[in-house]
């Protein structure tokens, strides 16, 4: 994975583009929580790496580069849950009914139960609980020439969930409603919507019928 330069980010000012909130604030949050999660979250991860090895040929976990802060590149960690080489043929979406899902991979990624071990991406400081979903490099040089104002999502850390997901705008949904509810939060982020979001995440953004 190499590293390049930083890329120019469009000006914004918000509670987030403030170091303070950004670098210590939103930083111990995450640190403090994803080590309290990790407790019962290792009593799951350890059943579901069993029942993905089981299921199919293959590795446990899948590691893919996403665009982080700064659009910095990083390794997102997920459970696999599509067959080997998914993605021999370039980066795709995944489609309803996609044939390169495995048994397993449905369940987990309905539930988000793959997306366990980004708990560790948020220790180390590459994610945080809560902020815009990474994207696939390709694609955010897509998306960058598409969506007006794309790339102020890269200036805050990728998260585990966001104010676009518990809406609903994750898997095959709108690329542009996703930004749309990505720079809201962005732009009133405070402790107080962290904690509703992860709230509603437990509630009722675990189950969504757009994740395949």
């Amino acid at each position: 994975m190499s590293k390049q330069p930083l890329p120019q980010m469009p000006r914004w000012d918000g509670p987030l583009s403030h170091p303070f909130y950004s670098h210590v604030v939103k930083r111990i949050i995450d640190f403090l929580f994803a080590l309290i999660l990790l407790i019962p979250g290792c009593i799951i991860m350890l059943p579901l790496a069993i029942w993905v090895k089981l299921d199919s040929h293959g590795p446990v976990l899948y590691k893919a580069v996403r665009g982080g802060y700064h659009n910095q590149p990083f390794y997102i960690y997920k459970f696999r849950s599509m067959i080997v080489d998914a993605e021999k043929n370039g980066a795709q979406f995944s489609t309803k009914n996609d044939s390169r899902i495995t048994k397993v991979g449905k369940f987990i990624r309905a539930t988000r139960l793959d997306e366990l071990p980004q708990l560790f991406n948020i220790l180390v400081g590459e994610m945080s609980l809560v902020g815009p979903r990474p994207e696939r490099p390709r694609f955010v040089e897509q998306f960058k020439e598409e969506i007006p104002r794309y790339m102020i999502k890269h200036q805050v850390r990728p998260g585990l969930t966001g104010w676009a997901q518990v809406n609903g705008y994750r898997g095959d949904s709108s690329i542009r409603k996703r930004i749309e509810y990505d720079l809201f939060y962005i732009e009133n982020w405070t402790m107080s919507f962290d904690i509703k979001i992860m709230l509603l995440t437990i509630f009722k953004g675990f189950i969504n019928k757009n994740a395949y």
